[in-house]
Order: structure tokens, then C-alpha cells, then sequence
């Protein structure tokens, strides 16, 4: 299986022309940056090949001990494929795309499924972004990112004293008026197949008749179960005699399969306009939540225009703001693409460049983006490739550059999630949806069954202060009415040098899902891994603020580490943050692979 896709991409690598990608620079021997020699730590892992996108001949720098290489799995399918944060899911949308429907069809199953089986994430009270390519050839995204109800206030979460208050993080004041249900109507207004309601059945019947709970999904509850008890609806909803459900209880959702039959038999006008609206206003009434009918009623997703990112010759599609994600992966392979040959994967050279490129993505992600409702962004010299020459030009190749103290943006917490699929015609959905916070703001809307998210806190709190993931409030992103929160969400889709569709992927990790699919990305054009491997490779990340390089637990050779230190690196350990599920063009058909960090799974025919 590994190696029909290996093939896959090395035929894909060797293609040329067919489309034309926005400002790619050639990449020419003896005009480009030279890479700094530095430590080089021992050959570990001998199992890389010499890459096709530009990358140094070498082996792979990875921690012997690096548990992921062994339990990475890859599903094949040569018609269709289908990656998602849980298995069942998965099915679900297999399952739609073998009665006939498309990839847009599959989503909308996929995401309600996700709301029952997955709900630490996976939501109907939150909102999300969605990247589509048609058969056609065709890009669009649907924004359906949450919005500041109308009665929110700049200041609404800052005490007398300046501190930012913890009820931008939990409880009603903290929600955002939710747009998936919206998104996904929306989505399959215009692209849909089957009917909406075959599409909502299946989670239907999953919140019904329940499921059995697994092992990840019973601690995710664990985590929370504090906060989650505060909550009478959620309460009742998620914990069996006030205790944490154990794996293998069967997961009955009776409140929750109401409200999707409801949505199945009367679409999204029930959640903004009729019954489901009145309970939501009921919850923010008699827990001081701001959300009004008038709030629900107004909402409205949008269809914005794609940015297109050249690549190597590759062209990736992904979201432009709200999301700032698209940008900030736009600046960092257009400042990695200017280095050739690359270092090897996971040696201190490659490690350092990737590392100052975030760095300068980041800084300017938190300085300048936001709802472009609201703010003006210079994006056109963002995503230039002139501007990325210069930021390149200001880095140093045998030092960290320190990055300023103060200043930055803001981003939603681990808890999103995404998935990733491709139809028998070839068209392709790449989604991330979000509740911020594990289980969101943990309120459950009472009678209804669903939790509400705490996307509020991803706007500026107070200036100055750093969220709950350590990321400093950006001006741009300063709360007002009817505003939407800026996000880190970075689903895209990536073409090869035909035209052809190569890879779509995306990621759970609030400030960490660009880099993860920065990582991912390169890790296949630049490093020529099986793209199982591209997802189990150890992952670093910065955000500019705080000034810290994070490394995954055990995952890069001491020798690169000591390295980095030694160029003025602050070096931290943290755990799996990310979950990047992914679906690559194989020799024949797709191959899907679910980061083996969380409990996902692939599913194609």
C-alpha cells in the first residue's frame, strides 16, 4: 500500500504544466539563501528516500523510539475515501457516497454524525470553515464561522482591574452565535445530491439508539467532567450517576436525536428561526448568554473566494479570513519555498528555518488579521511572494531571531476537528468545524440536547493578555457586534503540477493546526514520505508569542535539539496537540490516513 502511493507521488512530483499557480518562483541553483551548516545528529531512521520536491539527500532524523511510525494505519480506496475524528462516522460517509451521493453530500452526513459520536468537538453549536473542489475543477469555501451577538461589548470579559474573566471560556456570556447547521444547508443547497433529509438520518439514529463509547472518547468526558457537571442539561447529557461513562457503555443521546429530526425534516430554518432557536434563547436567558432570537435569526454564512497558494509548482487551496489560517500558511511556504535543496527532515537546519519562517507568519497573522467585514488586511503583500524574499532576507541562518514581547492574535483551542473527503468523481470537501474548548463553553442547551461553544474567547478579550493557549490579542481582533472571531482552522486542498488533486487534509489544534499542515504538506512535496509517514513524523510549532519552540514528546533526535538550543532556541516538550487526517492521489485511487495522535479513522471502497 505504502508503496503503490510512493509511486503515486513520484509520478505526480515528475508531471509539469496543466496550471498555472499564483507568483511561483522558480526554484534555481546559486540564487537562493545558503543553508548554514550546523550540528548533525546521527542517522536514526534510514527508511527516507532522497526527495522529489527539492529536499537534501538524506535520511529522516527521527527519534528511534518515536511511537507513531508503528501505529500510523493507511486505508486504500479506489473509488472514494473518507478520513474523519472518528471511525463511525467515517462509515456514515462512506456509506452516502455508495448510495449515490458526492463529496458535499458525504460532508453534511459526516459533520451531524460527528455532532452525535464525536462530542468534544464535533457540533451542531459551533460553526466551521469548508474548502470544496468540484469536478469541475472549481474552488470555493464557505465561511460559517460563528458570530459576536449583537449585545457584545468590547470590554464585556475584563474585570475592573484589567484581567481577563474566565467566562470568555465557559458558561453562556461565552458563546458565539453558532453556524455550522447554517454551513452545512448552505453547502448542500448549492452542491447537494440525495435528499437533506438521508443526509441527517444516520446521526439520527446514532443519537437514538446510541453507540458504543470508546476508550478516547470516555476520557475526553473524564477531562472535562468538572466543568461539564456545572451544567444541569450537560450534566445529564454526558455523565451516568454524576461518574465519567466507562468504554463500551452504549452512548444514548434522546434530546440530541430530537433536535437532528427536527433539522432533517425542516432544515436550517428550525435552529435560527422556530423551536430550536426558542430553546437556545432560553439557555443564554437563564444563564446570562447573550444571544438573542434576533441574533439567530440574522445570521448568515458566506462564499468567499479561495487563496491559492504556489507551491514547488503545486497550487494548495485554503481559506482566506476570518480563518487565519490560509495567510499564515500562505507566508510560510512562500518563505521555505525560496530554500533549495532542503535540509533533511528533523535535522537542526531544516528545524531552525522552518521555525523562523512561523515565526514571522505568525507576527503578522497577530497583528494585522481578522473579520475582513470589519478590518481592512494588507493581504495582497501578505501573500506576495516579494514580501516573503524579504522576510527571508531577515533571517538568520545560524540564529533564532528573538521575537517581540508584546503583541499578537488569538486562535480556538485544540478542541476542532476536520475531515477530509473525495468522491468516485473526483470532487473533494475539506472541512474543520470547531466548539473551541473541550466541549465547548460545556453548556448543554436544555431539552435540545447540543453543546454550545465558547468561540468568544478567540476574540481580543483584553489587550495585551494571552488566551487560554497562550496567543496575544491582535487590534484587528477586537470584539463587536455581529463580528467574527478569528480563527486558526486551515482546511485545504492541494494540487499537483497537472492540476490534478493530490492531497486534502486539515486539522484539530486551535493555534497549531497551520503548522500542522504546513508540516504535512512539505513533509510529502519536500521530504518524498508516504503520506502516512508525512502524518506520523513528529511536528514542531511556533507562534511568535511566547517566544518558545515546541517539539513533539520524544519525537526529534537529542542532537537537533541540543542544536537549536545552541542558535538561541527556548526549546519545549508538548504532547499531541494535533490530528491531521488526510486523503492522498495514489497509484491507483486514494489512500486516507487518521493521525494516529487521536482515535479517527479512514474508510473508502
Amino acid at each position: 500500500m505504502r508503496r503503490a502511493l510512493r509511486l503515486g507521488l513520484l509520478v505526480l512530483a515528475a508531471c509539469s504544466g496543466g496550471i498555472k499557480t499564483p507568483e511561483t518562483i522558480p526554484v534555481a541553483p546559486g540564487v537562493l539563501p545558503a543553508i548554514p551548516a550546523a550540528i548533525a545528529p546521527p542517522v536514526v531512521d534510514t527508511s527516507a528516500k532522497p526527495a522529489a520536491g527539492g529536499g537534501e539527500a538524506g535520511p529522516a532524523l527521527v527519534a528511534a523510539d518515536w511511537p507513531l511510525t508503528q501505529r500510523v494505519k493507511s486505508v486504500a480506496g479506489e473509488h472514494a475515501m473518507v478520513v474523519t475524528s472518528h471511525p463511525l462516522a467515517s462509515d456514515v460517509g462512506v456509506d452516502i457516497l455508495r448510495r449515490g451521493g458526492n463529496a458535499v453530500d458525504a460532508a453534511v452526513a459526516v459533520a451531524f454524525a460527528l455532532s452525535v459520536v464525536h462530542p468534544v468537538a464535533g457540533n451542531i453549536g459551533g460553526g466551521g470553515f469548508m474548502v470544496i473542489r468540484t469536478r469541475d475543477d472549481t474552488v470555493r469555501t464557505l465561511d460559517f464561522r460563528e458570530a459576536a451577538p449583537s449585545g457584545a461589548t468590547r470590554s464585556m470579559y475584563v474585570d475592573s482591574a484589567g484581567n481577563v474573566l474566565a467566562s470568555s471560556l465557559t458558561g453562556p456570556l461565552s458563546v458565539g452565535v453558532p453556524g455550522t447547521v447554517a454551513g452545512l444547508f448552505e453547502a448542500h443547497r448549492r452542491f447537494g445530491r440525495l435528499p437533506w433529509k438521508a443526509l441527517v438520518a444516520p446521526a439520527v439514529l446514532l443519537a437514538r439508539d446510541g453507540h458504543v463509547l470508546d476508550g478516547v472518547r470516555s476520557r475526553q468526558i473524564g477531562r472535562e467532567a468538572e466543568r461539564l457537571a456545572r451544567f444541569p442539561a450537560s450534566r445529564a447529557q454526558f455523565l451516568v450517576n454524576g461518574e465519567v461513562p466507562p468504554a463500551g457503555t452504549r452512548f444514548v443521546q434522546s434530546d440530541l436525536a430530537r433536535t437532528l429530526q427536527l433539522i432533517a425534516d425542516s432544515g436550517s430554518q428550525v435552529f435560527y428561526h422556530g423551536s430550536i432557536a426558542e430553546l437556545i434563547v432560553q439557555e443564554m436567558a437563564g444563564g446570562g448568554g447573550l444571544i438573542t432570537r434576533d441574533d439567530l435569526a440574522r445570521y448568515r454564512v458566506k462564499w468567499r473566494d479561495p487563496i491559492a497558494i504556489g507551491y514547488r509548482g503545486y497550487t494548495i487551496y485554503t481559506m482566506p479570513p476570518p480563518s487565519g489560517g490560509g495567510v499564515t500558511l500562505a507566508e510560510i511556504v512562500n518563505v521555505m519555498e525560496g530554500y533549495a535543496p532542503l535540509p533533511p527532515f528533523g535535522s537542526a537546519r531544516l528545524m531552525h528555518l522552518q521555525t523562523e519562517a512561523m515565526r514571522r507568519a505568525y507576527a503578522d497573522r497577530n497583528a494585522y488579521l481578522g473579520d475582513p467585514d470589519f478590518v481592512e488586511m494588507p493581504l495582497s503583500r501578505l501573500l506576495s511572494k516579494s514580501y516573503a524574499a524579504r522576510l527571508r532576507a531577515d533571517i538568520d541562518p545560524q540564529r533564532a531571531t528573538p521575537s517581540p514581547p508584546a503583541g499578537g492574535g488569538h486562535s480556538e483551542g485544540t478542541e476542532t476537528t476536520h475531515f477530509s473527503i473525495v468522491d468516485a468523481g473526483g470532487s473533494a470537501v475539506s472541512c474543520t468545524t470547531t466548539l473551541n474548548n473541550d466541549f465547548g463553553s460545556a453548556v448543554t442547551v436544555t431539552g435540545a440536547g447540543f453543546l454550545l461553544n465558547d468561540e468568544m474567547d478567540d476574540f481580543m478579550t483584553a489587550p495585551g493578555k494571552p488566551n487560554l493557549f497562550g496567543l496575544v490579542q491582535g487590534e484587528a481582533n477586537a470584539i463587536a457586534p455581529g463580528k467574527r472571531m478569528l480563527s486558526g482552522m486551515t482546511p485545504a486542498i492541494v494540487l499537483d503540477p497537472a492540476g490534478r488533486l493530490f492531497l486534502v487534509l486539515g486539522s484539530p489544534g486551535g493555534s497549531r493546526i497551520t503548522t500542522a499542515v504546513y508540516q504535512v504538506v512539505s513533509n510529502v512535496i519536500d521530504q518524498d514520505m508516504p503520506l502516512p509517514t508525512a502524518v506520523a513524523a513528529p511536528r514542531l510549532h511556533h507562534q511568535a508569542v511566547p517566544d518558545t519552540l515546541h517539539l513533539e514528546l520524544e519525537g526529534f533526535v537529542q542532537a537537533s535539539i541540543d542544536s537549536l538550543e545552541a542558535m538561541g532556541h527556548k526549546v519545549t516538550a508538548w504532547n499531541y496537540k494535533t490530528e491531521v487526517n488526510a486523503i492522498g492521489r495514489a497509484a491507483v485511487g486514494w489512500i486516507g490516513v487518521a493521525d494516529p495522535r487521536r482515535g479517527g479513522g479512514a474508510a473508502g471502497y
